[in-house]
């Protein structure tokens, strides 16, 4: 198994270490307001596929207008938060590794929450390239996400996309977290056929809208 594998497989069990304390590990910096703005401005119709969806916390937003929600993530137990804070019958919860699943139909449109900066940078096309095999011609993309990364969590230098993060009891894990900067991101998806703009906030995070 590839050091890189070892850190995929940590960076899922992190995700399930740290489902009961979500919350208490939320980025305290500028630019939610305009996030959350954004979100609730896409109000996506139709047939919704959410990847890598966590405890819910943007499940509940899509469903306010999607017809279904088909909410993957690979951690079980962010999964049942999910399921107690969502509680609608028009979604349905997968658990599934989002590097080796594939969607079985094509969705209006698919979202995805502070997942694409944990796509390492030799799947960052894969990646891509089986979002568009999941999205309708002419369906829509929304993902917001940060480049936010502590000197704290740097344990290979800035340079690597590997950081390391804890519980609140102190407990290590390494994750991948890659520092896309929203101009250089939204030119290397043009090079990969999508029409997509990615918007910077007065903080670390961005969002980004489109189509295929």
């Amino acid at each position: 198994m590839s050091n890189g594998s070892h850190v995929l497989n940590e960076q899922v069990a992190y995700y399930r270490a740290i489902a009961n304390e979500y919350e208490d590990h939320a980025i305290d910096q500028p630019g939610q307001r305009e996030l959350l703005a954004a979100v609730d401005g896409f109000r996506p119709t139709g047939d919704v596929l959410e990847l890598a969806c966590g405890p819910g916390l943007w499940t509940r937003h899509l469903v306010q207008s999607a017809n279904t929600v088909m909410a993957v993530d690979a951690a079980p137990e962010m999964l049942a938060r999910a399921r107690v804070r969502v509680g609608s019958a028009a979604v349905r919860f997968m658990e599934a590794d989002l590097f080796s699943w594939e969607p079985d139909r094509r969705y209006d449109a698919i979202f995805f929450g502070f997942w694409l900066s944990h796509v390492p940078e030799e799947r960052f096309d894969a990646f891509w390239s089986r979002v568009g095999e999941g999205l309708e011609t002419d369906g829509r993309v929304f993902f917001i996400d940060d480049n936010y990364r502590t000197d704290a969590e740097l344990i290979g230098g800035s340079g690597s996309p590997i950081i390391e993060r804890r519980l609140n009891d102190g407990t290590a894990f390494r994750v991948i977290k890659m520092a896309h900067q929203p101009a250089e991101l939204e030119r290397r998806l043009q090079t990969l056929g999508w029409d997509i703009a990615v918007t910077p906030t007065p903080g670390p995070f961005y969002w980004g809208a489109g189509r295929h």
